[in-house]
């Protein structure tokens, strides 16, 4: 069973996917928001697997609602628009539903979801021995005032953990995600950002140098800044050593 969550401000958009999941026994409707700020509380307070997401609605559009979660459910989004289809992606949508949309097509959206869920263990064991040729984002969305930014990977510099919070530190600007540090790890590519304090990551393509004492390094980024290397951390700095 996978509790849902749906979200849309029109009634008609919200009863029209109420009438297609009747055809899913497995997928229980557990919550419904029609506006930005009451899709927060109720995706938190459920916490569903799945849920369907419009873009435009009153007070925070989706993108934003999705800033705001705890958690991070599975996401298929509705909307009469276009134009956010490359952006629904980037955040790992499920699919994206473009209204209107005919039953046959819901039904490739959900049966997507569901795929995903019903994996065989040969089918996990596959995944596994795929993980070396795992993938990461080239471009991310990042909070910038009331708007999401889209980011290029390759100009963080470097990533600070602020509390529960992180810091993305680019050349021009700093940016304040929402996820921990550790989160934002598992999403960067090792190859280029080394993890060199539980409180930093670097990029090491804006490694200036390395400054070598008795007992510690600290690294100097191209921008100026100074990360100090802890000493849990300091093999993955010897590695890059010639």
């Amino acid at each position: 069973m996978k509790k849902v969550v749906l979200v849309d401000d029109e009634p008609a958009g919200r009863k029209l996917i109420q009438q297609y999941l009747k055809a899913y026994p497995e997928l229980v409707l557990v919550g419904k928001a029609n506006n930005g700020v009451d899709a927060i509380k109720v995706i938190n307070e459920f916490q569903p697997d799945l849920l369907f997401l419009d873009v435009q609605m009153p007070g925070m559009n989706g993108f934003e609602v999705l800033t705001h979660l705890e958690e991070i459910p599975q996401i298929i989004f509705s909307t009469a628009y276009d134009q956010y289809a490359l952006k629904a992606f980037e955040v790992h949508a499920v699919d994206y539903l473009l209204k209107p949309y005919t039953k046959e097509r819901f039904h490739e959206a959900v049966q997507r979801v569901l795929q995903s869920e019903s994996q065989t263990e040969a089918g996990r064991l596959t995944e596994s021995l795929l993980e070396e040729k795992q993938t990461y984002p080239e471009r991310i969305l990042v909070q910038s005032g009331r708007r999401l930014i889209n980011l290029a990977v390759q100009r963080i510099i470097r990533v600070e953990a602020d509390g529960d919070y992180s810091r993305l530190i680019t050349g021009e600007q700093t940016y304040l995600s929402n996820y921990g540090i550790g989160k934002i790890e598992d999403r960067l590519d090792p190859k280029v950002f080394l993890r060199v304090h539980r409180s930093s990551i670097i990029n090491i393509r804006y490694v200036e140098s390395v400054n070598k004492y008795a007992s510690s390094y600290d690294v100097k980024m191209q921008n100026g800044d100074v990360v100090r290397v802890s000493r849990g951390y300091m093999d993955k700095i010897k590695a890059l050593t010639f």
